[in-house]
């Protein structure tokens, strides 16, 4: 019968207030009450939604997550370490309050995307013996004027019953994405994000008020950048810890954390994935296991090969292989951009060229893979020169051969362009050390231009050097469509004319 009652009511209403009409009843303030009920009931249902979301929201994070710990956490030793002595400050708290030391209020992680700062913050938890509650930023920003704020005291006020509640010392909040809610303030108008975002620093001067139980924030963002100076200052987030891209120790690591399950071969070396995944990050290096498990599966084998894990790598880089049928022409043109940038690479980094493919993958409809590069974050004018001369490689084999160049080459320029960017801002250009900002757009593109064309006449002169070598490539490569650096090297290192 519930099914239906709405329906009846719906019907039933409706005739009763033209039979009240028929019977001479003034059913006008009648009709009036009833919208005024209509609408305050539909208010009512929005609100009670934003609740019952919010419900749900405090549902999933009283079942919290699963226990992590540090250990489970491939790399990252020196944020992980970081985070361990931000944390004594919250289990040492009798001890540390004997010397005058304040307890740390908030701590923020910052770092590019998947290297594993949401599971800090769990293995964070765990390591303090703590209540853990997370949200999203999104979570936060509503149309509605002042749901944010409410949701902030929320959160708070959840985690403070909470820890209460399971007899537990302190509690971590830990808010996901924080620039969502945290960005700066603008002037002017003020906006809901605004509200939300006071509400948050109002929390956080007060969350030490009351001794027990000890609330500590967690945030998590990788564009620090964004977020308003008054939430980064000393007093709300104390720590701020920089979560990076794990080196070749750290991604070893991580790889025999996600192999534990996996049925490797015993002639697997993740020791050579780790320095062929380079520039990964954690979430990159999961994936890479899984699809290598998945290509294991599709040829229904029982062991993960080495082969297997080469081919996970080139599609978490450069998309799943695709249906692409070129014609002979296209593929003739893609064989000669892809050895321009090889010989232009084996010229200046000699044996740095593993495979060049003409297979299609993602966007590519071909591509050369590089050898494993050693660990390097300082760049010199020179090193970055020889980087964009291998980008621009391809665009100049096409001129050499058809006398201009194709779409294909655009991800090459935007690559070449993004050094010489980092180039400007590193001083290494002729505008000398100087704020960008401050110097007109005529000039940059005068200055990008002059690098560029430079470097672009440069790599075509290496390039028709060796022309003997495009001849004997190309009729393998399009034979084969694949070309490994061994035959690259061994087959033509005596027609390589090496540059002065």
């Amino acid at each position: 019968m519930p099914k239906y009652l709405k329906e009846i009511l719906l019907g039933f209403i409706p005739v009763l207030f033209i039979f009240m009409a028929f019977l001479g009843i003034n059913i006008f303030p009648i009709v009036i009450a009833a919208g005024m009920l209509t609408a305050l009931l539909i208010i009512a249902h929005l609100r009670g939604g934003l609740t019952v979301n919010a419900g749900a929201g405090k549902k999933r994070k009283k079942e919290g997550p699963s226990k992590l710990t540090f250990e489970e956490i491939g790399g990252q030793d020196n944020a992980k370490q970081e985070l361990r002595e931000a944390l004594d400050f919250l289990i040492r708290h009798e001890e540390i309050s004997k010397f005058g030391i304040r307890p740390l209020k908030g701590i923020l992680l910052t770092g590019p995307p998947g290297t594993g700062k949401t599971l800090m913050a769990r293995a964070a938890a765990h390591y303090t013996n703590s209540v853990f509650v997370a949200a999203s930023g999104s979570e936060f920003v509503e149309m509605y004027v002042g749901v944010g704020a409410g949701r902030i005291r929320d959160l708070f006020k959840d985690a403070r019953n909470r820890a209460v509640k399971e007899n537990k010392q302190s509690a971590i909040i830990f808010i996901d994405e924080i620039d969502v809610i945290g960005g700066k303030r603008e002037g002017g108008q003020q906006r809901e994000y605004d509200q939300t975002l006071n509400q948050l620093l109002t929390e956080m001067d007060g969350i030490y008020n009351n001794e027990t139980p000890r609330i500590l924030l967690v945030a998590a963002t990788n564009r620090k950048e964004m977020l308003d100076s008054a939430l980064l200052r000393p007093g709300r987030f104390d720590r701020h810890i920089q979560v990076d891209m794990p080196d070749k120790k750290g991604r070893k690591s991580i790889l025999e954390l996600h192999a534990k399950n996996k049925p490797l071969h015993p002639d697997v070396s993740l020791d050579k994935i780790a320095e062929e995944a380079y520039g990964f990050s954690g979430a990159q290096l999961e994936s890479v296991m899984n699809e290598a498990a998945i290509y294991m599966m599709r040829e229904d084998l029982t062991k993960v090969e080495q082969r297997h894990l080469s081919m996970a790598i080139d599609k978490v880089m450069m998309g799943e292989k695709t249906d692409r049928e070129t014609n002979h022409e296209e593929k003739k043109r893609v064989a000669i951009h892809e050895l321009g940038h090889a010989i232009m690479a084996e010229l200046l980094r000699p044996g740095s060229v593993s495979q060049v493919t003409l297979t299609p993958r993602g966007q590519a409809l071909g591509y050369v893979r590089h050898n494993p590069q050693q660990e390097q974050y300082l760049y010199t004018k020179d090193y970055l020169e020889d980087q964009i001369m291998i980008a621009l490689g391809g665009a100049a084999a096409e001129e050499m051969y058809y006398g201009g160049r194709s779409t294909g080459s655009r991800g090459d320029f935007d690559q070449a362009l993004n050094i010489v960017e980092t180039m400007m801002k590193s001083g290494l250009t002729s505008l000398g050390i100087a704020n960008l900002e401050m110097v007109t757009t005529e000039e940059l593109m005068k200055e990008n231009s002059k690098i560029l064309d430079e470097l672009m006449t440069r790599t075509r002169e290496h390039l028709e050097k060796q022309r003997n070598v495009f001849d004997y490539s190309l009729d393998i490569l399009m034979k084969e469509e694949v070309l490994s650096g061994e035959q690259f090297r061994c087959q033509f290192r005596d027609s390589v004319l090496l540059p002065a």
